[in-house]
């Protein structure tokens, strides 16, 4: 019987150290690097513990690989921002590199110079050397209209067409000057008539009100929508731009010749006195403002030589 015990302890030991065994060969290697191991920092002839570090792989790895790539970006950054870069093989300096391009733009420009100088020494030495051909070119054939293919040509957008009108208006309108018989310009020597002007128009609308100096109305009243802008008739020099209780906002302009073109009841003004103006600048922006005002609407007027004149016979409103 005390054989039969011994064997079987003896079996038993055996079972549990292969478990033992078997459980430890089972860790994984992420167990093996979170295992804990303490890091002691001890006074060498004292042995007292100053300090002590819980650590584990894992923390090591992760502390050291955050170190690598803190390190690497600040380095990348000290090179990117500061003239370090220009220590780098092959990446040289931006100054440098301006200056090729300009040398280079600067070669080709003398290159084609001397092309044509070489080309126009040739026409020379063959001027002298008599090696020129009388004959006549050959006129250019002559194009037939109906030969013309008009399929691929692309049409003109509404708002170019429109950008073009009103650039083709702002020179037709223009103050011309016209020479006198004696040969002075009459822009200067101040003997224009006012049919010699060309009026831009202000603004297009109909008149709600008509010139008339008997009843002190020396000016014609334009109907417009609020915030329109209001343009400048001629080229002149801004003389008032001012707030008034009757009129509102009035900006007045010189022009050549003691004329002077007003506007007024305007809710915007963008140019102040001083300010020169060319025939089709926006001045202000149609409103409502003083007291004489019962609608959005623009009140312009012109005066010459300290007449006031009627705008309609000058100006097409419509």
């Amino acid at each position: 019987m005390q054989q039969i015990y011994f064997i079987f302890s003896k079996q038993l030991s055996n079972f549990i150290t292969t478990k033992l065994e078997s459980s430890k060969s089972n860790k994984t290697f992420w167990q093996r690097l979170r295992n804990k191991y303490r890091l002691v920092i001890m006074n060498d002839s004292t042995y007292q513990e100053l300090t002590s570090l819980r650590l584990s792989r894992l923390n090591i790895f992760i502390v050291l690989s955050t170190l690598t790539v803190l390190l690497i970006f600040i380095t990348v950054l000290i090179i990117v921002a500061t003239p370090l870069k220009e220590y780098i093989p092959g990446y040289g300096d931006v100054s440098s590199r301006n200056e090729l391009i300009e040398l280079r733009i600067k070669t080709d420009s003398l290159e084609q110079l001397a092309a044509a100088n070489d080309k126009y020494l040739q026409n020379i030495n063959n001027v002298i050397d008599g090696n020129v051909s009388t004959t006549k070119p050959a006129p250019p054939e002559k194009i037939e209209n109906n030969n013309v293919s008009t399929k691929n040509l692309d049409p003109v957008a509404p708002e170019d067409a429109q950008l073009r009108a009103d650039e083709e208006r702002k020179e037709k309108f223009l103050v011309k000057n016209k020479k006198s018989e004696n040969g002075s310009e009459s822009g200067s020597s101040g003997n224009n008539k006012i049919s010699d002007f060309y009026f831009f128009t202000p603004l297009k609308g109909n008149l709600t009100s008509v010139f008339n100096a008997k009843a002190n109305h020396f000016g014609v009243d334009i109907a417009a929508k609020k915030s329109e802008p209001v343009k400048a008739t001629l080229d002149g020099v801004v003389v008032i731009s001012d707030w008034t209780a009757d009129n509102g906002y009035v900006i007045s302009i010189q022009h050549a010749n003691n004329l002077i073109s007003v506007y007024k009841h305007n809710s915007i003004l963008y140019k102040k006195v001083g300010n020169f103006v060319k025939a089709g600048d926006v001045i202000a922006v149609t409103g409502n403002t003083g007291e004489l005002s019962k609608g959005p609407h623009l009140h312009f007027e012109l005066w010459y030589n300290g007449m006031a004149v009627n705008p309609k016979d000058f100006i097409n409103f419509n």
